[in-house]
C-alpha cells in the first residue's frame, strides 16, 4: 500500500518537531490566558457524564419539597400569600414531624394583607376599626414569626452585588481548621434579606442564591459565600444543621492539605467535600422517590392527610412559572430551584458526592503534555496510519480514563485540554509533514530520477529518511566499464555517428544497471560508473553487481548481432567501503562514491585489457555473491596500492558453473595456477597447452609472463604479479 510520506529526513523531523513543540506551547498558554473557554467545554462533558450515569436515586430520602404551584395559587390566590397561611404551613409541617423547614424565597417586605396593616390605612381615611387585642391575631408578620420561632425553621436571603445593604449575621457559628478561606470564597457587596421579626425568629439564615456563569446550568452550589465581612452557608447545608441540632460549621481549609482555599465543610455529623472557592459539585439523580408536597394540601381547612415530612428536611419552593424560579441542570432543561436543595441536602445525606481534585488541574496538563508528546514522536517517525490510529487511541484513553474516574470514584478530571492538545499537534504537524514529504519526493524524484532505477525512486521518496546528505561511508559494489579501443574507433566516426554509437550504446547498459538496482554514478565518455547498496539499501548487492556485469556482456553481444557492430567492453568490480553522498562545489555537485574501493575497482576494470577478459571481479565480491562461474586470473599489485588483490574473471551464472564443460575448464586451469604459484614455470608452461579457447588471451600473457620466469627465475617468489600500469 503506497504511503502519504514516508519516514521524514532528519532536516524535515527537526522543523516539524519544532512546529510541534510551538503548537504544545501555545495550547498549555491556553491554560493560563483562555482557560475559561476550556472549563466551559469540561462542563459540558461534565454534563454529558450526568446524563450517561446520574446518581442512584435514594429510595427513600431524607428530604422532602412542599410546591407552591399553579394549582396551589389558583386555589389559595395569587402570591404573595398571607403570612398567616404561611405560618399554618408552618405548623402542619412542624406537628408533621419535620427535621427542618427550609424556604427557598425571602420575606423583605411587611404582609400589606394584616389586619394592623388594612386598619392602618383605613385610618388614613378616617375610618376606625376595633381590632383584638391579640397582636398575632391582626399581624400576619407576628404570626408567622411566632410560627417560626417554635419551629426548626430556615430562611432564605439572596446574596448580590446590586446593593451594599449590610446584612443581619448568621446565627451559625463559623470556625476554621487551618487558615482562613474568606479570600477565596465568592464575594457579595450586600443582597436582600427578610424583615427584622422573621430573621430574629428564625433558627438558620441561609443563602439560596445561584451560581452566575455562561450558561444557565446549575452544576455546583456555594456551601459558604461572603457578604461584607460576614459568612452566610448555603440553605441546604443551614438546614442540615439545624436538622442536627448543631451549632455551626467547621471549613476545613486546603493548607492543612498542601493547597489553597476551602477543601470541605463539616456540618454536624456530615462533611462534604468542596472546591477552593467553596463550591459544591452537584450529582443529580432527579429526586424520582422524593415526597413533593403540594403546598395547598397543607392549608386545607379540615387538615387533610398528614404530609409525609416526619423526620425530613423539607424545602419550601415553587414551581410556578410565574414566580421565576426555573433553572436548568444536566439532566433537565428546567427544573424549580429547589429541586437543586433537595439534591444538595440528600447527597450530604447519602455522603454521595462529586469531586474535582485539587490536582485535576496538574492532571490534565501533565496528560495533555505527555499525549501530545508521543503523538508528536510517533508523527515524525512512524506515518501517518499508524500516528492516525495513535491520534484516536490516545483520544479515546483520554475520554475513557476521565469517565472511569467519574463513574468509579466521583472524580471530575477533564479531558478537553488532552484532546485539545492532541488535536491540535495531529491537526498542525501532519500538514507540514505532508508538505515536506510530498517536496522532499520531488526533490528525491529529480535528483535520483536519471540514475536509479524507478523501484529504487519509489523507495527512497517514501522514505528520505534513509538519505543522509553530505556524505556517509557504506559498504558497496563498484563498477566500472568502458569499450575497448574506442579511442581509435571515435577517430573515425563523425560527431554525429559517434553521438549516436554512444547513445545506442548506453542506453541498454544503463537498462541492464537499473534492472539490477544499481546507482548509475556517472558517464565519462564511453565509460560507465555504477554502484549498489547506496543511498539505499540493497540486498545481496555483490551478487546484482555480478548478474549486471553479465546482463551487460549479453547486451552488447545483441547489439553487435542487431547493429552489425563490433564492439567489445571492459567490466571490472570491486565490493568495500567508500564515501557515498553529494559531492561537488557549492556551485554543483551530484551523487557519487569516492575512496579506496571506487579507484580499484577501476584498476581492475583497466586489467581487462592486460589479461583479454571481459569482467574481472575482486575475492571480495565473491565472497558475499555466492556461487557464480568464476576461474581465478591472478594476484596483482595494481598501481597505487601496496596489498595484493585477487582476480576472476566471471563467465556465467551459477548453471553454467554446474555445467561439465565449466567443470572440466575449472579443473585444467586451477592445476595451471597450481604449478604457477608452486614456482613450477616449466610444469606450468606445459599445461597451458591444453586450455580451452575461451582462455586464449589470457594464457598468452601467462605464455609470455612464464618464458621471462624460466629464462630468469625469481628468487623471492611469493605469486603475486605487479601492474605497471593503470
Amino acid at each position: 500500500m503506497t504511503r502519504l510520506f514516508g519516514r521524514p529526513s532528519v532536516r524535515s523531523s527537526w522543523l516539524a518537531g519544532l512546529i510541534g513543540l510551538a503548537a504544545m506551547a501555545t495550547v498549555l498558554l491556553l491554560v493560563l490566558v483562555a482557560r475559561a473557554p476550556l472549563d466551559r467545554l469540561g462542563h459540558l462533558v461534565f454534563d454529558a457524564y450526568q446524563r450517561a450515569a446520574p446518581r442512584a436515586a435514594t429510595p427513600d430520602p431524607g428530604v422532602a419539597l412542599v410546591d407552591i404551584d399553579e394549582a396551589s395559587i389558583a386555589r389559595i390566590g395569587q402570591w404573595p400569600w398571607p403570612r398567616d397561611l404561611m405560618a399554618q404551613m408552618v405548623d402542619r409541617l412542624t406537628d408533621a414531624g419535620a427535621a427542618a423547614i427550609a424556604f427557598d424565597m425571602s420575606f423583605s417586605e411587611a404582609d400589606r394583607s394584616s389586619l394592623a396593616a388594612i386598619a392602618r390605612r383605613l385610618e388614613s381615611r378616617g375610618i376606625a376599626l376595633d381590632l383584638p387585642q391579640d397582636q398575632a391575631a391582626v399581624d400576619n408578620d407576628l404570626a408567622f414569626a411566632e410560627a417560626i420561632a417554635r419551629s426548626p425553621v430556615v430562611l432564605g436571603v439572596a446574596l448580590s452585588n446590586e446593593n451594599q445593604r449590610a446584612l443581619t449575621p448568621s446565627p451559625a457559628g463559623m470556625s476554621f481548621a487551618g487558615g482562613d478561606p474568606r479570600a477565596y470564597l465568592q464575594q457579595f457587596s450586600g443582597g436582600l434579606e427578610n424583615i427584622a421579626p422573621l430573621t430574629q425568629a428564625a433558627s438558620g439564615i441561609g443563602s439560596f442564591s445561584f451560581p452566575s456563569g455562561d450558561d444557565t446550568v446549575i452544576r455546583t452550589m456555594p456551601l459558604v459565600a461572603a457578604a461584607g465581612e460576614e459568612l452566610f452557608p448555603g440553605l441546604a447545608i443551614e438546614a442540615l444543621r439545624v436538622a442536627q441540632g448543631a451549632r455551626g460549621f467547621i471549613l476545613r481549609s486546603g493548607d492543612t492539605r498542601g493547597g489553597e482555599g476551602l477543601d470541605a465543610v463539616k456540618v454536624g455529623a456530615l462533611e462534604l467535600p468542596s472546591d477552593p472557592e467553596g463550591r459544591f459539585w452537584l450529582h443529580y439523580s432527579g429526586m424520582p422517590n422524593m415526597p413533593v408536597i403540594p403546598a395547598v394540601s397543607l392549608l386545607q381547612p379540615e387538615g387533610g392527610t398528614p404530609p409525609d415530612v416526619e423526620g425530613r428536611v423539607v424545602v419550601v419552593g415553587t414551581s410556578a412559572i410565574g414566580l421565576r424560579d426555573i433553572v436548568a441542570t444536566p439532566l433537565q432543561p428546567g427544573v424549580p430551584g429547589m429541586f437543586v436543595h433537595a439534591e444538595l441536602i440528600d447527597q450530604a445525606m447519602t455522603q454521595s458526592f462529586l469531586n474535582r481534585p485539587d490536582w485535576a488541574r496538574g492532571a490534565e496538563v501533565l496528560a495533555a503534555a505527555l499525549a501530545g508528546a508521543l503523538l508528536l514522536a510517533l508523527l515524525l517517525t512512524a506515518g501517518p496510519v499508524l500516528s492516525g490510529a495513535a491520534y484516536l487511541a490516545l483520544g479515546a484513553a483520554c475520554i475513557y480514563g476521565s469517565w472511569l474516574a467519574f463513574l468509579r470514584h466521583g472524580q471530575l478530571i477533564d479531558p478537553v485540554l488532552p484532546l485539545l492538545m492532541l488535536t491540535v499537534v495531529f491537526l498542525t504537524v501532519l500538514p507540514i509533514l505532508l508538505l515536506l514529504g510530498n517536496r522532499e519526493r520531488r526533490f528525491v524524484r529529480s535528483a535520483f530520477g536519471l540514475y536509479l532505477s524507478p523501484a529504487l525512486v519509489e523507495r527512497l521518496s517514501l522514505d528520505p529518511a534513509s538519505l543522509r546528505l553530505g556524505g556517509e561511508t557504506r559498504d558497496v559494489t563498484v563498477l566500472f566499464s568502458d569499450i575497448r579501443g574506442f579511442t581509435t574507433l571515435s577517430e573515425n566516426l563523425g560527431p554525429d555517428a559517434l553521438t549516436e554509437l554512444l547513445n545506442g550504446f548506453l542506453t541498454p547498459m544503463t537498462d541492464v544497471l537499473l534492472q539490477h538496482d544499481a546507482t548509475i554514478d556517472k558517464y565519462i565518455g564511453d565509460a560507465i560508473m555504477a554502484f549498489w547498496n547506496a543511498p539505499l539499501d540493497i540486498e545481496g548487492h555483490a551478487a546484482k553487481a555480478c548478474h549486471a556485469a553479465l546482463g551487460m556482456q549479453a547486451a552488447v553481444a545483441a547489439l553487435n548481432a542487431a547493429r552489425g557492430t563490433d564492439l567489445h567492453i571492459g567490466i571490472g568490480l570491486h565490493r568495500g567501503e567508500a564515501c557515498v553522498g553529494n559531492l561537488g562545489s557549492e556551485q554543483r555537485f551530484s551523487y557519487s562514491a569516492i575512496g579506496d574501493t571506487v579507484n580499484l575497482s577501476s584498476r581492475v576494470e583497466g586489467l581487462t585489457k592486460q589479461y583479454g577478459q571481459t569482467i574481472l571481479v575482486t575475492d571480495a565480491v565473491l565472497a558475499t555473491a555466492g556461487e557464480f562461474a568464476v576461474l581465478e586470473v591472478d594476484r596483482v599489485r595494481v598501481v597505487g596500492r601496496a596489498a595484493p588483490v585477487t582476480l576472476y574473471t566471471l563467465l556465467g551464472d551459477a548453471a553454467m558453473a554446474q555445467t561439465a564443460e565449466f567443470q572440466v575448464l575449472a579443473q585444467g586451469h586451477n592445476a595451471f595456477l597450481q604449478a604457477y604459484r608452486a614456482g613450477d614455470f616449466q610444469g606450468a608452461e606445459a599445461r597451458l597447452a591444453d586450455a580451452v579457447p575461451r582462455l586464449a588471451p589470457l594464457y598468452k600473457v601467462y605464455r609470455q609472463r612464464l618464458a621471462a620466469l624460466i629464462a630468469h627465475p625469481p628468487a623471492d617468489w611469493d605469486g603475486v604479479f605487479s601492474a605497471t600500469s593503470k
